[in-house]
């Protein structure tokens, strides 16, 4: 077959035109791929577990043994475990925000350079970080089931709790006061790491069952 282009050259297969006088395909780059969230998942859940256990230790220091425990080297204990979880954590809400993109863009409320900005700047870190979370909460739920939003409100809840009785409470220099702020803490490292394995088994599960979304990499 003749282009009805040019009439000059030989048409393409299945074209009308040749290849010259066809119009040009547009290169659209491919999205990003699906990694899995499992290993960074299940080592942020240790780290906040961890975390957890010196908010306990912590607890029964001022309340029990404040001579003993109570105290600089505490501090610092618990500020290097925090330090080594936040770090973990947001190398996995990365992950699981990116994940998130893939299953269904269009949910994504919060561009993703928010992912980690979003926890650093002021006034906006008491409410971004629990959008991007929800975000990818619901495009990683299963099909047809979606998953309601209680349980990463209970753990935003706490966590903004925690903030607010660090800077009040601890300011006073009694044991209950301390006991409280590290039992608000505890509470909140409790409930992120669930929110943690949750949100990490449903994009998992999900990615999974769909064969047209496989995992790049494992781990």
């Amino acid at each position: 077959m003749i282009c009805a282009s040019c009439h000059s050259n030989e048409a393409v297969t299945g074209e009308t035109r040749c290849a010259r006088c066809a119009p040009a395909v547009p290169f659209v780059p491919p999205g990003p791929p699906l990694r899995s969230p499992v290993g960074l998942g299940q080592a942020t859940a240790v780290l906040l577990g961890l975390v957890g256990a010196g908010d306990a230790v912590a607890i029964w220091a001022d309340l029990a043994k404040p001579s003993v425990l109570a105290g600089p080297v505490l501090d610092i204990a618990q500020g290097v475990l925090l330090l080594a979880a936040a770090v973990v954590y947001l190398c996995w809400l990365w992950r699981v925000r990116v994940n998130a993109e893939v299953f269904d863009a269009s949910s994504q409320s919060k561009a993703r350079w928010w992912t980690i900005g979003g926890w650093f700047i002021p006034f906006v870190n008491f409410w971004f970080p629990r959008r991007i979370v929800l975000d990818a909460w619901d495009a990683s739920a299963p099909q047809g089931r979606p998953s309601g939003h209680g349980l990463v409100d209970l753990w935003w809840t706490a966590w903004v709790a925690g903030l607010i009785a660090d800077r009040l409470l601890r300011v006073e220099s009694g044991a209950g006061m301390l006991a409280v702020v590290d039992g608000i803490d505890l509470v909140a490292a409790v409930l992120a790491t669930v929110v943690v394995l949750r949100l990490t088994g449903m994009q998992n599960e999900k990615a999974l069952r769909g064969p047209s979304l496989p995992f790049a990499a494992l781990g």
